[in-house]
């Protein structure tokens, strides 16, 4: 996947469902050699520039990793899930309670006047998008127009000038 790595169950279900092998072989005659790029977040190196996870080829084998690994999916959200202890997966369980307390932290003392600027402050949620370095960029983003909105609610509007 381009652009970041989609949580490692996922990408398994993807591969593993049938629907890749079938597409494979609708497009390729013979048994092709397939080589996977990615980049799991156990496994994989940071990048000393960018700071994104490396992605490594990973030969045909991979796909029966995969399917073993569609079989532990129960684990997710569980203290067993290997996953669940990366830095994106903590970000990922914060990011619920930071936009409810934010949320309700203005609620009770808005006024009429700043009802837009709330919906915009509920609607940046929607910034929070993607994978992996994508996620995390999208994520800073949205942290910073947050902090943008917030500083501007309770603000009078200011009155155009007749």
């Amino acid at each position: 996947m381009r652009g970041g790595e989609a949580p490692p169950y996922e990408v398994a279900r993807l591969y593993s469902d049938g629907e890749f092998a079938k597409t494979l072989k609708e497009q390729f005659d013979g048994g092709p050699g397939v080589k996977v790029s990615l980049a799991p977040p156990l496994l994989a190196s940071r990048d000393r520039a960018t700071g994104h996870l490396r992605k490594r080829e990973f030969g045909s084998w991979i796909f029966r990793a995969f399917e073993l690994l569609t079989r532990f999916k129960f684990l997710r959200g569980t203290a067993f899930d290997p996953f669940g202890y990366t830095a994106e997966r903590r970000m990922e369980r914060a990011l619920p309670g930071e936009y409810s307390a934010m949320i309700f932290r203005h609620l009770d003392k808005a006024k009429p006047h700043d009802w837009p600027r709330l919906v915009a402050l509920a609607k940046s949620a929607e910034l929070v998008r993607g994978y992996g370095h994508i996620k995390e960029a999208n994520v800073a983003k949205y942290r910073a127009e947050c902090v943008r909105l917030e500083a501007a609610i309770g603000q009078e509007v200011a009155q155009a000038a007749e």
